[in-house]
């Protein structure tokens, strides 16, 4: 347990003292209660707003609720000193021992550190990257991947049981396109000079697709009639996409545990039972959609009658067709069943989608809410496109036009780490540029070379101190670490914090953001030293003042590798 949570515990038990004591009403709802750093350091080393969230539900005001609450915590063996602040918050300090306990926590548990129980056990299913199964991935498409992967850990580590799942977009009319294109690569295979005609997949990945189902067929399909090879090359191609995808996820250390296919959820009658589910409940209905507003007047507009799902009831802005005239799923069907497929066997789900996708949102979460009753919640976290840049000049993403700068690529370039911390250096939902020259600066402007060599710095550390005749096993005296390095235990500690606060939130963005303020304090204590030798990590001569401080340095790199962990990065034991 953190000592966070250990501060947590213990004024729950406070609460708990003041409930039996008639001062606070029992059954008060606790969940905002936090115990967090105070915004100012100078004002101590824990906060509490327990006063400001229980005041009102007490029937008090805050700061006389405060007067009640910081006694008892001033009590505490390891307080020093609490406060009452402003209009009721409470700050307290604690003995240097009580962070030199915690150094030693975070050495106990090594990759337990920081890991939380706050998810119970619940059941979560985060489905990213989707891509249509039309060609290679895109830095798009990559970001969506580390940040889907990324959150799946996170919350795995606080205390998640987590389904990883791809929707395979298999149903469409961009499948059957993609088969014609494959067709023209198999007659291509077969001899034949070929045209590949204005809408169809140029890409020269679909030349081995072809290749192979010419060797394999001969040329039974070059003058067939579509029919008799439309479906076999659908599905062949569509398997080959699919092992290209795999293979790229697998190139960042991404791998699902579900890939769910679209076609067959529509062969297996799950729309229908969707649409059943609705009606039954009166959320579906025969109707007209109105004119729509972005039209010209000038045009005409034919009102037709389709199926519609009243999400108006949810907060979409309107109701939104399940079925087309012609009796076909339109894609929020088919969106709605999947949903209803995942709820069957999830607490709550996580969408991570494109930002061409943003316009879909209500209507999907307005569905799950009308067919679960309100048990499972959907999240969407909509991913901004990467831009990516060569020479200074923008590189075109188009899979038609077959002139785009593959995922597997810019991998093979730069390395799974760099892209796996860089897609996590800015908030999901803002643009994203990808420099690659930038991206591998050694420089304090680079997050992924600047949290990497603080923990090749405690590597080398470990390494000196070994060849100095340092024991590494012996007990440090942690007395020896004064206050402006016990700071760093006290960035350190925080990690639990954040933990449960991006699996919560399910923003895995905030881990490189911690992991980055905790190198940046690490680096200015080691630049301390060049200025005063006194300040170094290892003095000669110094080995019990060394050691204590090695154990410093083993602890900040122990919480900097489980983060980097959870991103999906190996931490660096030296930059090259």
């Amino acid at each position: 347990m953190s000592l966070y949570a250990q501060y947590a515990a213990l004024l729950d038990g406070v609460l708990d003292e003041l409930e039996a004591e008639g001062a606070l009403p029992a059954g008060l709802e606790r969940r905002h209660v936090a115990v967090e750093p105070p915004r100012d350091a100078s004002h101590g080393d824990l906060a509490t707003n327990a006063a400001m969230v229980l005041a009102k539900a007490a029937g008090t005001n805050p700061r006389a609720l405060a007067g009640l609450i910081a006694p008892k915590l001033q009590a505490l063996p390891a307080v020093t000193s609490v406060e009452i602040a402003g209009p009721g918050f409470i700050n307290l300090k604690l003995t240097p021992d009580a962070w030199r306990d915690e150094l030693r926590t975070i050495l106990a548990q090594g990759d337990a550190y920081g890991m939380s129980d706050v998810g119970k056990g619940e059941r979560v299913n985060v489905e990213y990257v989707s891509a249509n199964p039309t060609g290679p991935l895109h830095m798009g498409h990559g970001r969506g991947a580390v940040v889907g992967d990324s959150l799946a850990r996170l919350l795995e580590a606080a205390g998640f049981r987590v389904t990883k799942e791809y929707y395979v977009n298999d149903a469409g009319a961009q499948v059957d396109t993609l088969a014609r294109s494959v067709h023209l690569r198999y007659r291509e295979a077969l001899g034949e000079t070929v045209a590949m005609p204005e809408g169809m997949y140029p890409g020269d990945y679909l030349i081995p697709v072809g290749t192979v189902l010419a060797a394999e067929y001969g040329d039974k399909f070059a003058t067939a009639p579509e029919a008799e090879w439309l479906p076999l090359f659908r599905t062949r191609t569509i398997a080959a996409m699919l092992d290209l995808i795999r293979h790229d996820l697998a190139l960042l250390g991404i791998h699902h545990d579900k890939f769910a296919s679209e076609a067959e959820l529509q062969a297996a009658g799950a729309v229908e039972r969707a649409e059943a589910t609705m009606r039954a409940k009166g959320l579906v209905y025969e109707g007209e959609l109105e004119r729509p507003k972005s039209l010209d007047p000038h045009d005409e507009w034919e009102p037709v009658e389709l199926t519609l799902f009243r999400s108006t009831r949810f907060g979409d802005d309107q109701d939104r067709p399940i079925k087309k005239a012609d009796g076909s799923w339109t894609y929020f069907g088919s969106d709605a069943a999947y949903h209803l497929m995942k709820a069957d066997s999830a607490d709550h789900l996580v969408n991570i989608w494109g930002a061409d996708h943003a316009g879909t949102v209500k209507r999907v979460q307005a569905a799950v809410n009308a067919l679960t009753d309100g048990r499972v919640d959907l999240d969407v976290k909509i991913v901004q496109m990467v831009r990516l840049f060569r020479a200074g000049e923008p590189v075109k993403m188009s899979k038609r036009a077959g002139a785009f700068v593959t995922l597997a690529e810019v991998v093979e370039e730069v390395g799974k780490d760099v892209v796996r911390f860089m897609m996590l250096s800015r908030r999901a939902d803002a643009p994203l540029d990808f420099d690659f020259a930038k991206v591998v600066e050694a420089s304090k402007d680079n997050p992924v070379f600047y949290v990497q060599y603080a923990h090749a710095r405690v590597s080398s550390l470990q390494r000196k101190a070994a060849d100095a005749g340092i024991d590494l096993a012996a007990t440090a005296d942690l007395s020896l670490l004064d206050d402006e390095e016990l700071g760093l235990v006290r960035q350190a500690a925080q990690y639990s914090r954040v933990i449960e606060a991006a699996a919560l939130a399910h923003e895995p963005h905030r881990i490189a953001f911690f992991l980055y303020e905790l190198a940046a304090q690490f680096h200015a204590l080691w630049n301390r030293g060049n200025d005063d030798p006194a300040r170094r990590f290892l003095i000669e001569n110094q080995k019990d003042v060394s050691r204590a401080r090695l154990e410093l340095a083993l602890g900040i790199g122990q919480v900097i590798r489980s983060g980097l962990a959870l991103m999906g990065v190996e931490a660096a034991e030296e930059m090259r």
